[in-house]
């Protein structure tokens, strides 16, 4: 008899690890009814100022300009979201606004047919009214899927930014005196970027720790740390 498997934890902090067919991990985290809601809010009302718009430059032709308004409500309603969100890395105007954006669930970027989908389905996302087939799938899933992310394979996730290194003090870029291992590097760099959070004194008190393998007094050591941090990051001499 096989043994049963062991539960899988839930994810930490509602995030996902994927793992790319390359071996790439990726962590992404949904994002839930709440920013979701307000994203389609935001693409709401920009779509009807678009229709308005529309409408009012075609008010004044008559039948055609009633025919082409009819077209146009057509494409704003059911390709608005499609396009932006294929052609503007799974993000229409209100996800940008909220720092979120539509993948497949592996990660990858989301394509014509999965976002033709998700967008087809939202007719049963709002049934029976004020989207609450959708709302209650979204609320009742690991991940916050509504149906037409469910039926598509798709996720709405945040857009993670990148973290920005922060500032080194000024110092010419110097090297070492000697190789240095990666846990030195990484000590040295942290020292560097730190600096702003410690007072002028404690920053000497770290840096003279290292005025002798350095080779420098112990008042010239925290110019010599910020001169190699800024060799080790690549900055120009």
């Amino acid at each position: 008899m096989l043994p049963a498997s062991p539960r899988q934890a839930p994810p930490l902090d509602t995030r996902l690890g994927i793992e790319t067919p390359e071996g790439i991990e990726l962590l992404l985290r949904p994002a839930g009814l709440v920013p979701r809601a307000l994203a389609f809010a935001i693409d709401l009302g920009l779509r009807g100022v678009l229709l308005a718009a529309g409408y009012l430059l075609l008010s004044g032709l008559g039948h055609l300009g009633t025919g082409l308004a009819a077209i146009g409500f057509f494409l704003v309603n059911w390709w608005y979201a499609v396009l932006f969100e294929v052609l503007n890395q799974g993000r229409t105007p209100g996800k940008q606004l909220l720092g979120l954006r539509v993948v497949q669930d592996d990660g990858t970027p989301i394509g014509w047919a999965g976002s033709l989908i998700r967008n087809l389905l939202r007719l049963v996302d709002m049934l029976p009214f004020g989207y609450a087939a959708g709302a209650i799938a979204c609320l009742n899933h690991p991940q916050f899927k509504r149906l037409g992310d469910l039926a598509a394979g798709t996720l709405v996730v945040y857009r993670e930014q990148p973290a920005q290194r922060p500032e080194l003090p000024a110092a010419s870029a110097e090297p070492a005196p000697f190789a240095l291992h990666m846990a030195e590097q990484l000590a040295i760099l942290e020292l560097a970027e730190r600096q702003a959070e410690l007072s002028a004194q404690r920053a000497r008190e770290l840096a003279a720790l290292l005025a002798e393998p350095l080779r420098v007094a112990p008042e010239q050591a925290l110019a010599r740390v910020n001169g190699i941090a800024h060799h080790l990051r690549g900055d120009a001499p």
